[in-house]
């Protein structure tokens, strides 16, 4: 029979869990709000609820998220992605191979999602120049980010659940647990890829630089909301400045252009006056187009006579991880006034959105299609709020004479950390603060490259863990666990608890499914008597096979843009990759650890 306190942390447990699942609350607000339930419940005390934040994880989290910051400031992120433009080549099977190799290598001493990120203009260039479509090459890539967080131990959920492990009063987990069975994944999952998985990737060239602007203006489908708007001699707006007719602010459209004695002005400013007989280009939806009649506007379909002259002003722009445009809209940045640039459409989770573009709040992935001269492109390019990934023009590092410092001290907190010389917290503080030491990263920015969303959400979501082992509800999960697979043997166990971990993953992110299935995990094993470190790095890597929906990890959202995915898409490739880790865990769990 369950204690009220029990039924109390399962209540919490799924409301979050719903919460999170529905997308409709911000996953560190219910972290948040889980944080402040618990000891109000009392299920736990205040002090344990907030002994997240002191925890070994979030610290071990922020010195990662500083150390790849520093790696990135000095350029040796940028000068590895040029490398592999080098030697990338025509062949799509060895530029496959050669950005999902990337992938795994970076994310084994970087956060995935920052490596995703760094990685993702140099295979747009690739694929562009290789005459590649970017939807062969993207997903791949973002998917040996994944298999590569398997193989150490500086991937968020392998974190937390070593941290279980210390909590349960077991021995903590390290890098050398993590490379075998992780490095075998990575191994079979190429093997995959290459024969079997790039059968299956789409070729698909919608939102891509593959080709030129035609495609993009295909591909963001502007011909099916653009609109010829005449304006009559008598018409109200004649005399008015674009700010003042209000026609974006009030209707949610975009004036592309504007047609003037059959001359052509291509993103006009909004101090350009409308004149009698000019023709706007306006784009949205056909309902706010024709509230135009208000102000005598007479509105028709456009023809295709004027393709050629808007397609050679578009590129395209992808809202990157840790940019400060992210939650905010354009018309909030002031993003026309400050840049010079017209968004004329937005790419997410695989349509274009044309109308209220410039109003829509911006996530990590976005694809923005910009209109525009190429100078204020060349202007944007230089800014780390956003990546263009059809201008040659790309951000210098702020500090490349510091590069080998930032290398040499990533080199030592692996050294640290590998051979367990210092903890790993404590070996990510001590890389920090050489970091700033020698000038490779500043204090101040370092501390905007933090994800606090992230650390937020694992700190709030911690006191789950520690509810679970108080009140005994680990322990009756993990027994009942134990009934059912307990005759089966230890890789049933391994196989159960992947199989729910992996299936959690995919709808609110390996994350939080550490949070919840660790306990049962390293309670179970201990029930069963299986060594609970073996348990724990099988859920560790459940919780990286996020191939299956592109909401499972940030870097799949951060590929569907550019890359022009799907959701079908992911399911389609990600099954067998799925399928590959798993047989391939069984197999480590066997020659590895004996199970």
């Amino acid at each position: 029979m369950l204690s009220a306190h029990e039924w109390m942390l399962l209540a919490v447990v799924g409301t979050a869990l719903a919460a999170i699942a529905s997308g409709r609350i911000r996953a560190d607000l219910v972290a948040l709000l889980v944080l402040v339930t618990l000891p109000i419940t009392g299920v736990i005390n205040f002090e344990e609820a907030l002994s997240g934040f002191s925890r070994s994880v979030v610290i071990t989290i922020i010195g990662l998220f500083m150390i790849t910051q520093g790696l990135e400031d000095t350029g040796v992120v940028k000068w590895i992605a040029g490398r592999l433009r080098q030697v990338g080549g025509n062949s799509e099977v060895r530029l496959l191979l050669l950005f999902m190799v990337a992938g795994a290598t970076l994310s084994l001493v970087m956060n995935n999602i920052a490596a995703g990120a760094v990685l993702l203009p140099a295979a747009v260039q690739v694929a562009r120049d290789a005459k590649v479509p970017s939807s062969k090459l993207l997903m791949p890539m973002g998917f040996g980010t994944l298999v590569g967080g398997m193989a150490t131990y500086f991937t968020t959920a392998n974190i937390i659940l070593s941290s279980i492990l210390r909590d349960q009063g077991q021995a903590r987990l390290s890098m050398i647990d993590f490379v075998p069975t992780g490095g075998l994944i990575v191994l079979t999952s190429l093997i995959y890829m290459a024969l079997i998985g790039r059968r299956l990737l789409p070729k698909r060239e919608s939102v891509t630089v593959v080709g030129s602007s035609p495609d993009l203006y295909e591909a963001y489908q502007l011909d099916e909301r653009l609109w010829e708007a005449r304006v009559p001699p008598d018409s109200k707006l004649n005399g008015q400045n674009l700010k003042l007719t209000s026609i974006g602010e009030a209707l949610g459209v975009t004036v592309l252009g504007i047609v003037r004695r059959r001359q052509m002005i291509v993103n006009p400013g909004s101090t350009e006056v409308v004149q009698p007989y000019d023709c706007l280009l306006v784009l949205g939806r056909e309902e706010r187009v024709q509230e135009m009649d208000q102000w005598g506007i007479r509105v028709e379909k456009a023809n295709g006579d004027y393709h050629p002259d808007l397609v050679e002003h578009l590129n395209e722009v992808i809202i990157p991880p840790r940019s400060r445009a992210v939650g905010k809209s354009l018309a909030d940045i002031q993003f026309r006034n400050r840049y010079g640039l017209t968004a004329v459409a937005l790419w997410r989770e695989g349509r274009s959105i044309r109308t209220d573009v410039g109003k829509t709040p911006l996530d990590v992935g976005d694809a923005l299609l910009m209109s525009g001269p190429a100078i204020k492109v060349a202007q944007l390019a230089k800014e780390r709020d956003f990546l263009v990934l059809q201008s040659g023009v790309e951000p210098p590092p702020p500090i490349p004479h510091k590069a080998k410092w930032a290398l040499g001290i990533t080199v030592l907190v692996l050294l640290l950390s590998i051979f367990e010389i210092t903890p790993t917290a404590e070996a990510m503080m001590i890389g920090a603060a050489a970091m700033a030491l020698t000038g490779c990263i500043n204090l101040d920015e370092a501390y905007l490259s933090i994800e606090w969303r992230v650390i937020f959400l694992i700190a709030g979501m911690l006191p789950i863990s520690i509810a679970m082992v108080r009140t005994g509800l680990a322990e009756r999960v993990g027994q009942g666990v134990v009934d059912v697979v307990g005759p089966m043997g230890p890789l049933a166990l391994v196989s159960g608890l992947f199989v729910l971990t992996m299936v959690i993953t995919q709808f609110i992110g390996g994350q939080v499914a550490a949070l919840i299935v660790g306990p049962i995990a390293v309670t179970s094993a201990l029930e069963l008597g299986v060594n609970p470190q073996a348990v724990a790095v099988a859920v560790a890597i459940a919780c990286s096979t996020s191939f299956l929906t592109p909401i499972a990890h940030p870097v799949n959202v951060l590929m569907m843009g550019p890359g022009g995915y799907r959701f079908s898409d992911f399911p389609k490739v990600g099954a067998g990759m799925t399928l590959v880790t798993f047989v391939t865990l069984l197999v480590g769990m066997v020659l590895f650890w004996s199970l």
